[in-house]
């Protein structure tokens, strides 16, 4: 069992919303609220000043409408995240060829692994700097939790929240688990929580006190055990590099259930076409078509069909779900619709093809990569989701802050400007264009990220665990005794 806290997770600070105040100096220090923002949509990410209301992520945006009413509410960009998360992950990678990520925003890294720490001293420092590392390179914050053991460390990274780093001394486990509710544990949902609490289970040391039989009565075998290994703060699970994709996918949630039968065939085959696009972009191909409905009634079918080889044919994969179809009943409405493709391979066996039922028809011209103007044949009918960049022959730079009745709103401002002046014009305004997002942090000629203000590393302290030492990384081990740095107590 590993003694040395060099396990580390790092979690950025409410990602989404964080990174559109930094794009937005409007926004900074507002609230902010990323999601879907149909009659269906729900958050993705709040930005602590929106949290304050208690607007939380996975709630229904209609709710936190009533709870934060004056939010700026923006439609996610995930292009833009994923720009950024992989600048995140590219200095997670420098540190070790040991890193997991769990999404766009959060990862574990097995600092041994990579020799960048051995012991507490090396593993703050690298945690210290790859903080400041974070900030230089992208504008943003992160939390870091430092530990012998994945559960640790994330239980560290939520203690350091936000814009903290949090190190747990070996031999200080247990204590610091025992009082937290049962909650806190990997693998202890709301339906075990409750099932625990009506044990009289509540806290850590509660479960601890059950005792492993108990446990394994009360939540099975292969449960209970687990949960009281990591209630004695043992958890031997490693760090995992990046696992290859299992299954490719794409759904679609509709603010009106859809009715017509013919509506339901034609958006199953966008869909296939969509994930055919994701399909090739990954140089893949799969065996197994899988369509997903979400009838009227919240109830949820799954149907799939395996090919005799991999394929990435669009009318293979479009026949197939068709197909599929065929076998739901959609009487009462749908309101969720999803295709995948998955025993994905990198190769294709091009005899194949012609294994979709009946006649093939040519292959579609692929539509454009942008999904979110897809189906948008003329300037009439552009859409300008709130949050999106655009820019303004006259003006220059912008984003959406609303849309309806035929206008659109735009307040031109960049990552560096000033918060910038708000003009309203027609949604077929020729001189209005969907734009790219503009990077948080000014380049260098050179291509060298150029440190704002707020890139000074003045580590913040959390229950007396987080360091203020310079912002470089330890020497090797077998080098000059690891930077000779002292912790701070």
């Amino acid at each position: 069992m590993r003694t040395a806290p060099t396990i580390l997770h790092l979690d950025m600070d409410a990602f989404f919303a964080s990174a559109e105040q930094a794009s937005k100096p409007s926004l900074r220090g507002k609230a902010v609220v990323v999601g879907g923002l149909g009659p269906r949509g729900v958050v993705a990410t709040a930005s602590y000043e929106a949290r304050v209301f208690g607007v939380h992520s996975a709630m229904p945006i209609a709710q936190a409408r009533r709870l934060a009413p004056n939010a700026a509410y923006l439609v996610p960009r995930f292009g833009f995240y994923r720009s950024i998360s992989e600048q995140v992950m590219g200095l997670l990678r420098a540190l070790s060829p040991l890193v997991e990520p769990l999404s766009l925003d959060e990862a574990f890294v097995d600092l041994e692994a990579g020799g960048a720490a051995w012991d507490a001293e090396s593993a703050r420092l690298v945690g210290t700097k790859l903080r400041a590392d974070i900030r230089a390179v992208t504008g943003l914050t992160g939390s870091v939790g430092l530990a012998a053991s994945k559960m640790l460390a994330k239980i560290a990274s939520e203690q350091a929240k936000p814009d903290g780093l949090v190190l747990i001394e070996p031999g200080t486990e247990r204590a610091l688990l025992g009082p937290m509710p049962v909650r806190t544990l990997p693998g202890v949902g709301p339906a075990t929580g409750d099932h625990l609490r009506r044990a009289g289970i509540h806290t850590v040391d509660e479960l601890a006190e059950a005792g492993e039989d108990e446990l394994v009565r009360l939540l099975g075998k292969a449960h209970g055990h687990a949960l009281y290994a990591m209630a004695l703060a043992h958890d031997e699970r490693p760090v995992v590099a990046e696992r290859e994709a299992k299954s490719v996918s794409v759904e679609d949630t509709y603010d009106v259930d859809i009715h017509d039968r013919v509506r339901v065939g034609l958006e199953v085959q966008r869909l296939a076409d969509r994930c055919v696009r994701r399909l090739r972009g990954a140089g893949l191909s799969g065996r197994t078509i899988v369509l997903k409905v979400r009838r009227y009634d919240f109830s949820t079918l799954t149907r799939s069909e395996t090919l005799r080889g991999p394929t990435d044919d669009p009318a293979v994969v479009r026949e197939a779900a068709a197909r599929l179809l065929d076998s739901v009943d959609t009487t009462g409405g749908v309101r969720l619709l999803g295709v995948g493709v998955s025993g994905l391979a990198d190769y294709t066996q091009e005899d194949l093809f012609a294994q979709a039922a009946g006649a093939h028809e040519p292959t579609r011209v692929e539509e454009p990569a942008d999904e979110a103007a897809e189906e948008q044949p003329t300037p009439a009918e552009r859409r300008w989701p709130a949050g999106h960049d655009v820019r303004h022959a006259q003006y220059g730079h912008g984003w959406v802050q609303g849309s309806g009745l035929g206008r659109v709103t735009v307040r031109f401002e960049t990552p560096d400007s000033e918060p910038g002046r708000v003009r309203t014009f027609r949604v077929d305004d020729p001189n209005l264009e969907p734009a790219d997002p503009l990077p948080l942090v000014a380049r260098r000629p050179e291509g060298g990220p150029v440190e704002s203000g707020g890139a000074s590393e003045a580590s913040r302290e959390t229950g007396g665990q987080v360091s203020s030492e310079p912002a470089s990384l330890p020497k090797s081990r077998s080098g000059n005794g690891g930077g000779g740095a002292t912790s701070r107590p």
